[in-house]
């Protein structure tokens, strides 16, 4: 018998509702994880227990979704989510069914679910349930829907979303009806809310396949929430620089940088604007000019879509414009760089630019990945010196020039700026004294 190691607080749990007559098992990603030898997030739990039943049974508990069946134990202030088995009733807006019945049978409630990966069952008194042949698909890699595709959609389109991000999580491959059913159905992604888009989205960007993408784009999934990708994937860049389209340049830049939130969005984005801007000279040569203002501007309208939070966009439509910004490589020039992209984000910068050059071709790269050394090396002497690059590091304040005999006004905040403009060309000036007396009162 297969085995995996339960936490003893969800065994407890199961031990509970089972000295009592109850059916109950650990389910869905879990069991699946947990095979896989990887760590669960989460344990749910399972049961024929009715709610009120199952809330008879232990002292501390609360709603969670009781209308679904679900309710949470609480041991020693650790929740654990515990659900009815049930079967759905008919789904109206692709996504959340009319009604819910709950029942005293596994195999319905695990016929319900998505994927036959997180359709498994257990507990240790009966080892696997697996109806749907989930530890096949585990071995072999495989994403598939439990019994028909379509019909797993058209119950909850985000399914579509969830499948090519486990294929991403796991490094599985979609299995051909599942594919076929996500090509037919991704036109009722619309009716899914935004917020649940972007959760998927995100996962899928920062799991080990974020190029995965590329599946979803010929299925026709993007398309209804990203179309902006897809006119990027049909981009050609008629340029020695290039030897991409510029989706695929974009799907190359993804696996060139960690799996970071705000790194992963900003390599989908940095180059969306491109299709924008494409324009041929008399030599047959593309240009793209303008591009990184244009990808700000619609990584900007992009992120608002799809409800992300203003950290997140200010972070993402900064580093998108500057991602091609480039100076020469003196101590004065990149202190002014600091300061324009911010001292916050800019080795995220240089992460930027680094996954922007490898996914290029190799014409000019040593010189390019050298010009990035140099200014990362600038960088990391001005900050070790803590030279001044920003105006909460000048060795003045406002306070200091009304001392000074200013007067309070725009003209303090116009000094400041004068100031600061000095020292980011020359720091040794950052002194109060040096600076006080080059007030002109």
């Amino acid at each position: 018998m297969v085995e995996i190691q339960i936490p003893e607080k969800v065994n407890k749990i199961i031990h509970t509702l089972q000295e009592h007559g109850y059916e109950a098992y650990a389910v869905g990603g879990c069991v699946r994880d947990s095979f896989l030898g990887r760590e669960p997030m989460d344990w749910d739990i399972t049961t024929s227990a009715m709610p009120e039943e199952t809330k008879a049974l232990f002292p501390h508990t609360f709603d969670t979704g009781i209308e679904h069946g679900t309710i949470t134990v609480l041991l020693d202030h650790e929740g654990f989510e515990v659900t009815t088995y049930r079967v759905d009733g008919k789904y109206e807006d692709s996504r959340h069914p009319k009604e819910v019945i709950f029942v005293r049978n596994l195999q319905e409630d695990l016929l319900r679910r998505d994927f036959t990966i997180n359709a498994m069952a257990y507990n240790e008194k009966e080892g696997i349930v697996d109806i749907f042949g989930g530890m096949d698909d585990l071995r072999a890699g495989i994403i598939r829907c439990v019994g028909n595709a379509q019909a797993r959609f058209s119950e909850d389109a985000l399914r579509i979303l969830r499948g090519i991000r486990f294929a991403a999580q796991l490094g599985f491959e979609l299995e051909d009806e599942t594919r076929e059913g996500m090509r037919l159905l991704a036109p009722t992604l619309r009716k899914i809310s935004a917020e649940r888009i972007q959760v998927e989205l995100v996962k899928t960007l920062t799991s080990s396949r974020p190029d995965l993408l590329r599946e979803a784009w010929k299925l026709g999934i993007t398309k209804e929430f990203l179309p902006e990708f897809d006119l990027a994937m049909e981009t050609t860049q008629e340029t020695v620089h290039h030897m991409y389209t510029v989706g695929e340049h974009i799907l190359h830049t993804l696996l060139e940088v960690r799996p970071d939130r705000i790194l992963r969005l900003t390599m989908l984005l940095h180059d969306i604007g491109k299709p924008y801007m494409k324009t041929m000279d008399a030599d047959g040569v593309a240009h793209f000019k303008g591009h990184p203002e244009k990808s700000s501007e619609l990584a900007n309208e992009i992120l608002h879509r799809l409800k992300f939070d203003n950290d997140t966009i200010r972070k993402v439509t900064k580093l998108v414009r500057y991602h091609d910004h480039r100076m020469p490589v003196t101590p004065a020039h990149v202190r002014r760089a600091v300061h324009e992209i911010g001292e916050d984000l800019f080795l995220l910068y240089l992460e930027v630019r680094r996954a922007d050059v490898a996914a290029q071709s190799m014409y000019q790269h040593k010189e390019k990945v050298a010009d990035i050394d140099g200014v990362e090396k600038l960088y990391h002497e001005i900050m070790e010196r803590k030279e001044c690059v920003s105006l909460k590091m000048l060795a003045v304040t406002g306070k200091d020039l009304i001392a000074a005999g200013m007067k309070p006004g725009k003209e303090i905040g116009q000094m400041l700026e004068h100031f600061l403009d000095l020292v980011l060309e020359h720091p040794e000036l950052n002194q109060k004294e040096e600076l006080l007396k080059r007030i002109e009162l």
